[in-house]
C-alpha cells in the first residue's frame, strides 16, 4: 500500500515539474517566471523528502529545510529587486 502511494506521489511530482517548466519557459512576465522557479524549488524539497523516506535517511530532511529557507530568501530578494531595485 505504501509503495502505491509513493508511486502516485512520484507521478504527481513529475507532472508538477513538467507544468512548472512550461510556466517557466512561456511565462509572459518576469513575475510568472519567479513563481515558477519557486514552484520548482518546492517540488525539489518534496522530492528530497520522499527520497529521505525511501532511503531511510532522515538526515536529508535537514537538507530540505535549509534548501527551503534559502529558496524563501531568494524569492524575497528577487521580489524586492523587481519592486524597486536593490
Amino acid at each position: 500500500m505504501v509503495d502505491i502511494a509513493l508511486n502516485i506521489a512520484f507521478v504527481l511530482i513529475f507532472f508538477s515539474i513538467v507544468f512548472g517548466i512550461i510556466r517557466l519557459v512561456i511565462g509572459p512576465d518576469t513575475v510568472d517566471r519567479v513563481v515558477a522557479m519557486d514552484l520548482l524549488t518546492i517540488i525539489a524539497i518534496a522530492v528530497i523528502g520522499l527520497l529521505a523516506h525511501v532511503a531511510n535517511r532522515y538526515i536529508y530532511l535537514d537538507v530540505a529545510l535549509v534548501y527551503g529557507l534559502l529558496s524563501f530568501l531568494g524569492v524575497l530578494a528577487v521580489a524586492r529587486f523587481l519592486e524597486k531595485g536593490i
